[in-house]
């Protein structure tokens, strides 16, 4: 997406303007255009006419156009009925204060994953291609990821849960599409969780959320579907089980998805006031909020690893989902994607990982095209020095075949490699692949020899500074660029940085 130029002006005319700067505007990212919605909105004067029980719920501006009162819970709750029942063939009811969803936007998130299973980014370890199947972590009473994505695109899942209403109410739910209902289990997440929660526990004061504001201020509204999890305090640990221990032996999945506690407290969930969706605590709030949740979430993903090909979840606030891609490229995974969802006036992220080899390579184009690449080693461990680091560089290049000069009284090494020795060094499965909010990607075939990036050479150096005790900056600069294509020296730099971290630095704790 590219901004809209700015107009350059004189210091007089700034000085006119206030010396304030213009903000550089940006295109913002739209429904889904698979979504049944995208080009036709609930139509409520239609559906009053088809439909009796909606009618007392909608009324008329002062220009004939149709509307709800979106804080009336009655009214939010028979609009997805109705919109369930028209547009999906699909018989749906849930009982007072249960967490109504917002049917266009939950359709956002399923278009999303099948996006990300039709792709090529990672192989298609599923045989049976017919058969997509999914597990929807709090799946609530209202059942609707999985009768959305069974509606609409045949998958089959697996709805997890943890109180009796919204197993009740979903399995209820499930029974009255039998058309549907072959597709669908409800299980239990039964029992309390076994696995070691350090992600939770050593993040306790990060993952404490300060305001209930999505990064534009707007107060996040109270009817996104959130899950089952208790909000006592007590419970340290978030209590119940999320994917392991509700996961059986041997069962694999092509994703799971998740909508998680926006909220650390009641108190912050209802700061809304423009809507009634309802929602139960234990469906709005867990201790940390969805950060610490879905930080449950990445915790587990490390134990399944492949037993899902796609995990992803629904993200809140950004500031959250830039902390949470961090963890994930501590912990390893092998791509990151994000996107954005949008339903109006409510902005929400979504979040996927992966631990399945790339079957290609993605280069952010924002740092494709620098000479200048660096990254911080902290928490290195004691018996290492700078020189340690230093000889490592060489050995490291040295190893896959480029010509190394070290110099140790400069703490440089001058690193010349071929084009085979740069795809040699870059083509291995321990790449992190990562897309940072708002960037675009080029992309590059990892075995394909027709689409692999191809040079005569490339000189670049590396350096080694003492930033600090335990702290050492490392810094790569090209000093040759002839014939480079975009992204080269952005690649190689990035492995040897993930080898780095896992050599030298203490491992962090989630």
């Amino acid at each position: 997406m590219k901004s809209l130029p700015l107009k350059a002006v004189s210091g007089f005319e700034r000085g006119r303007m206030g010396g304030k700067k213009r903000k550089r505007k940006t295109e913002r990212a739209s429904i889904h255009p698979r979504n049944k919605y995208a080009e036709n909105p609930p139509d409520f004067r239609q559906l009053a006419s088809l439909y009796a029980s909606f009618q007392p719920y909608v009324f008329y501006s002062a220009d004939g156009k149709a509307k709800i009162d979106w804080t009336d819970f009655n009214a939010t709750r028979e609009l997805t009925r109705v919109l369930l029942l028209h547009d999906h063939g699909i018989s749906w009811w849930i009982p007072d204060g249960q967490l109504c969803p917002t049917v266009p936007n939950r359709s956002n998130y399923i278009h999303w994953v099948e996006d990300l299973l039709s792709s090529d980014i990672i192989p298609n370890t599923n045989l049976d291609r017919e058969n997509v199947r999914g597990f929807d972590i709090g799946t609530g009473a209202n059942c609707i990821y999985p009768l959305l994505g069974s509606s609409l695109l045949g998958w089959s899942f697996v709805g997890s849960d943890v109180t009796d209403v919204a197993l009740e109410w979903a399995e209820t739910n499930v029974k009255n599409n039998p058309h549907l209902s072959e597709l669908i289990e409800i299980r239990k997440a039964t029992g309390e969780e076994t696995q070691a929660s350090n992600i939770v526990d050593d993040d306790r004061s990060l993952v404490a959320l300060d305001t209930s504001k999505s990064e534009d201020g707007d107060a996040l509204p109270s009817c996104s579907h959130t899950r089952d999890v208790q909000s006592d305090s007590s419970q340290k640990n978030l209590g119940h089980l999320i994917l392991v221990g509700v996961v059986k032996d041997g069962e694999t999945f092509d994703f799971c998805m998740c909508n998680p506690p926006f909220f650390d407290d009641m108190e912050k969930a209802g700061l809304n006031p423009k809507t009634a969706c309802g929602g139960t605590s234990a469906e709005m709030a867990c201790p940390g909020g969805e950060k610490a949740f879905i930080l449950r979430i990445i915790e587990d993903s490390v134990v399944l690893k492949q037993s899902f090909r796609w995990y992803t979840s629904m993200v809140g606030r950004k500031v959250n989902l830039k902390f949470l891609m961090s963890k994930l490229r501590e912990v390893g995974v092998t791509v990151v994607k994000t996107t954005e969802f949008v339903q109006g006036q409510t902005c929400r992220w979504g979040l996927a990982w992966s631990f399945v080899a790339p079957a290609k390579k993605m280069i952010p184009i924002s740092v494709s095209e620098k000479s200048v690449m660096s990254f911080m080693l902290e928490g290195v461990q004691r018996q290492f020095s700078a020189m340690h680091v230093l000889q490592y560089a060489e050995s490291f290049f040295t190893d896959r075949g480029a010509s190394c000069k070290l110099n140790a009284s400069l703490f440089t090494v001058d690193v010349t490699a071929s084009d085979l020795r740069c795809n040699a060094i870059y083509n291995t499965n321990d790449t992190v692949l990562t897309k940072s909010d708002g960037e675009d990607l080029l992309e590059t075939s990892k075995n394909s020899e027709s689409t692999a990036p191809t040079l005569s050479r490339i000189s670049f150096c590396v350096c080694v500074f003492q930033q600090s005790p335990g702290t050492l900056l490392v810094r790569g600069t090209i000093q040759q660029k002839d014939n480079i294509p975009s992204g080269v020296f952005s690649l190689v730099f990035q492995q040897l940085e993930a080898t780095m971290q896992g050599k030298f630095c203490k491992m962090k704790p989630l």
